[in-house]
């Protein structure tokens, strides 16, 4: 979860096993075009890494940004 000008974006997931599947990011359009939800993607990814988990990305926007970070292949399931 962010909180930017008293909006909250948030990036909801599941884990199951040894998979993390990143479900939604949602960013309200109040506070969009900030970066925020590939700071969002990122944290889960970094999280995942540290944990040794793998990400299944089930939302388009987690999808697209894995696409355009390569560094982060490793991670899929």
């Amino acid at each position: 979860m962010a909180r930017r000008d008293g909006h909250e974006a948030r990036l909801d997931y599941t884990v199951a096993g040894d998979v993390l599947a990143i479900t939604h990011t949602i960013v309200p359009e109040a506070i969009g075009g900030r970066g925020i939800a590939g700071e969002l993607v990122r944290t889960a990814l970094e999280y995942a890494r540290a944990g040794r988990l793998r990400v299944r990305p089930a939302c388009s926007y987690a999808e697209a940004w894995m696409g355009r970070h390569p560094e982060y292949d490793d991670l899929r399931a």
